[in-house]
């Protein structure tokens, strides 16, 4: 598949014996008029997904209606390219849209006094609090709330978030951005996604914007490959889910354009107040209650997530990966905040390659056969020239260090060379 602009055309040098696929054939005992898929991918990941289609979705046979397949997607640079809540954000920054809250610090729980500081200098205290701050034409206060969500860090350098929180649960950034939208309604944050999305899919392939001293991506794409997937597996019965880091909202308002209703798409829930605005605090997971941030869909997190929401597991055991008979069949995603709830599917663990040193550890051991890679589709990066470092600090630790990463049966991974590539042709 060719993507094109006024500025640039994208297309995959492939490497080593890779091929695009052609159709593949249908299976053995299938019927010929199975939903099939027909886009291009790399090498022979089509004929991969294709045969968990065949093999898990109708054409194998009736599903009965309480054992229906699931398949589970990451939102952010899995389905679409670039991140739709940082994109809603950068939109809300530029209308007016966040609201001064009386202290900083009670954004986050992890919000440090010099993040307290520097955003109380950066955005000032003349707006009073509950009113919205003039970040489309103060500069430093979009810098600071751009630098901290980003990188962690205030524009100075110093850290934004300290102390204690499991690092395969939540990371206080991404629990942040909803946080920011304190005070706001469900309707009026949704509202903010659809002016974000439509300014996104309508900027140029490639294109870039400034707001303050951040140059961030002005365009959002789906993936036509992945938007046929997902239309594919739901055709063969599949339940198709997404599972993000995000904003529900947010997630909620992009799902929508692949076919994906609310109901299926599980993302950061804020706890509202009695009068339906927004709130610092979270809903939880596995036996943990609602917080302000502490288990969200990240990491080990999105694997909860599916566990209760999906399959109905609920207490400690939903932070547990589960009997075949409750994970999914087919998951999908592109960064190591995906690594769990990929590794659990039992059919295919689609991997878009971003370089992300977990998941593609784990994606390039394929020690049960069904990892399945995939460039990016648009702007696809080039061979990473280093070797991954699996056996030595690729593995997030629960407390924040790096550690080596362990098969099932403890053996450690060995490092791992990037094979599957692409690179972008200007």
């Amino acid at each position: 598949m060719r993507y094109r602009s006024v500025r640039v055309t994208f297309a995959w040098t492939l490497v080593a014996a890779a091929t695009l696929a052609a159709a593949p054939p249908a299976s053995s005992g299938t019927r010929p008029d199975c939903p099939r898929l027909s886009a291009r991918w790399y090498g022979d990941n089509r004929a991969h997904l294709q045969q968990v289609i065949d093999e898990r979705g109708t054409c194998a046979g009736p599903i009965p209606p309480a054992g229906r397949p699931v398949a589970a997607f990451d939102w952010d640079n899995t389905v679409t390219k670039n991140d739709v809540t940082d994109v809603t954000l950068v939109w809300a920054l530029g209308h007016d849209k966040i609201l001064r809250p009386a202290h900083w610090r009670d954004t986050s729980r992890w919000l440090t006094d010099a993040a307290d500081r520097a955003l109380t200098a950066a955005c000032g205290t003349t707006t009073p609090a509950g009113a919205p701050l003039p970040t489309s034409t103060e500069p430093r206060c979009a810098d600071e709330i751009l630098e901290i969500r980003e990188n962690g860090r205030t524009m100075s350098g110093a850290a934004a978030f300290a102390g204690t929180w499991n690092h395969r649960r939540t990371v206080p950034q991404y629990a942040w951005v909803p946080q920011l939208f304190a005070g706001r309604t469900v309707a009026e944050l949704t509202s903010y996604a659809r002016g974000a999305r439509a300014q996104a899919l309508a900027a140029p392939l490639g294109s870039t914007r400034t707001l303050g001293t951040h140059t961030v991506p002005a365009y959002v794409r789906y993936y036509d490959q992945q938007r046929e997937l997902i239309r594919t597996l739901q055709r063969a019965g599949f339940d198709v889910y997404v599972v993000s880091a995000g904003a529900e909202p947010v997630t909620e308002v992009w799902s929508r354009g692949v076919g994906i209703d609310a109901r299926h798409t599980i993302a950061i829930r804020s706890v509202l107040d009695r009068r339906g605005r927004i709130t610092t605090w979270n809903e939880g997971c596995g036996g943990v209650p609602a917080t302000r941030g502490e288990a969200i869909p990240y990491v080990d997190g999105k694997r909860c997530w599916i566990n209760q929401e999906i399959y109905g597991v609920h207490g400690a055991a939903a932070w547990q990966r589960q009997d075949p008979r409750h994970r999914t069949a087919l998951a999908a995603g592109d960064a190591d905040t995906d690594v769990t709830f990929v590794g659990d599917a039992t059919g295919a663990h689609l991997v878009l390659n971003r370089n992300k040193s977990e998941l593609m550890c784990r994606a390039y051991d394929d020690a049960d056969g069904r990892w399945v890679i995939n460039p990016m589709f648009i702007e696809p990066l080039p061979r990473r020239p280093e070797p991954y470092p699996c056996a030595t600090s690729a593995y997030h630790a629960t407390g924040g260090g790096a550690e080596p990463v362990l098969r099932d049966d403890g053996s450690v991974v060995p490092d791992q060379m990037d094979t599957v590539y692409g690179t972008p042709v200007y």
